[in-house]
C-alpha cells in the first residue's frame, strides 16, 4: 500500500465527525486521562492555552476554569483555551468554547502565543507527526509547556487490541496505509520525536485506565466510539460482518471475563516537554 497523507485526513475527519457525539458521551470513562494529562500541565490563570486535535474539546473545557475562562466570558481573566480540531462535528460538541476547525499540522495561529499546548490521545493519527510538533512548539512561547498523551503498546492496550486484532483476521487489508495507533507507545518511540522537534525537559510516565463492559457488544460499541477513520468504514459494512467481528471479539475477550462481564487495564504515556 501507498502512504497517502492527505487521504488519511480526509478518511480521518470524516470517521471522527461521523462518531462526534458519541466520542464525547464516552468522556467519562476517560476522566482519569484527563485529570492526568491536566495534572502534568501545570495550568495557571491567565494563561493561553490550546487544545491540539481537541476532538469535542475534553481537555478545553477543563483547562478553562483554570486558566479564568467562566461561562458567558470566553476570554475569561486574561486567559483563553481554544479547541482546535480538523473535524467539526466534534467541535459542534463544545458550543461553550472557543473553537478553530484546522490542520493541526497547518496551525493558523501567530508564533509564540500559546502558554500551554495540550493533545490527549491525537498525536499517533498526524499522518506528520513530526510536523504537528513543529507546529505546537512554534505557536508556543518559549518557556511554554506541551502536554500530550499516546496509547501505550498493542499488547499492554486491549482496549484498542482486541478489536483490531480482530479486525486484521477478518477484514481485507485497507486501502489506504495508515500509521498504527500505537507507534508512540514506549517512552523511546515517544520521546525520540519530541527531542527532534527541539523540545527540552521532556519527562514522560505511563498510566493505567481500566474499562469495564457487560458484554462483547458494549465493548465492540466502545471501540467504535473511539475509533476515528475506522469507523466510517466499519459503518459501511455489511451486517453479516458486523455480527461476525461481534463474534469474533467475544471469543478475544475470553481471557478478560469475570463474574460481572469483562474488566481490562490499558496503557497510557503522558508527556511533558518545554519549548527552549
Amino acid at each position: 500500500m501507498s502512504f497517502d497523507p492527505r487521504q488519511m485526513k480526509r478518511i480521518e475527519r470524516d470517521g471522527y465527525n461521523l462518531i462526534g457525539a458519541r466520542y464525547a458521551a464516552g468522556a467519562e470513562a476517560r476522566a482519569a486521562l484527563t485529570d492526568a494529562l491536566i495534572n502534568t500541565a501545570r495550568l495557571q490563570p491567565g494563561q493561553h492555552v490550546l487544545d491540539l486535535a481537541a476532538g469535542p474539546g475534553l481537555l478545553a473545557s477543563t483547562a478553562s476554569a483554570k486558566v479564568g475562562v467562566t461561562e458567558g466570558n470566553p476570554r475569561g481573566t486574561g486567559g483563553t483555551a481554544i479547541a482546535t480540531d480538523i473535524a467539526e462535528a466534534q467541535l459542534a460538541c463544545c458550543p461553550g468554547l472557543l473553537r478553530v476547525a484546522a490542520d493541526g499540522e497547518y496551525l493558523p495561529f501567530v508564533s509564540n502565543h500559546f502558554d500551554r499546548v495540550l493533545c490527549g490521545l491525537g498525536l499517533m493519527v498526524f499522518p506528520d507527526a513530526a510536523r504537528a510538533l513543529a507546529e505546537a512548539r512554534r505557536v508556543m512561547v518559549p518557556g511554554g509547556i506541551l502536554a500530550l498523551s499516546v496509547w501505550g503498546e498493542a499488547a499492554h492496550t486491549p482496549l484498542l487490541s482486541c478489536a483490531l486484532d480482530c479486525m486484521k483476521r477478518l477484514l481485507p487489508a485497507p486501502k489506504v496505509a495508515r500509521p498504527s495507533v500505537f507507534r508512540f507507545g514506549t517512552p523511546e518511540a515517544l520521546g525520540t520525536p519530541l527531542a527532534e522537534a527541539g523540545f527540552g525537559a521532556i519527562a514522560i510516565q505511563t498510566i493505567m485506565i481500566d474499562s469495564h463492559f457487560t458484554d462483547a457488544a458494549s465493548y465492540w460499541q466502545a471501540f467504535l466510539d473511539l475509533a476515528g477513520g475506522a469507523a466510517g468504514s466499519l459503518a459501511r459494512l455489511p451486517e453479516s460482518m458486523q455480527q461476525r467481528l461481534v463474534s469474533e471479539v467475544t471469543r478475544e475477550l475470553s481471557s478478560f471475563a469475570g463474574e460481572a462481564g469483562y474488566a481490562m487495564r490499558s496503557s497510557v504515556l503522558v508527556a511533558t516537554a518545554t519549548k527552549k
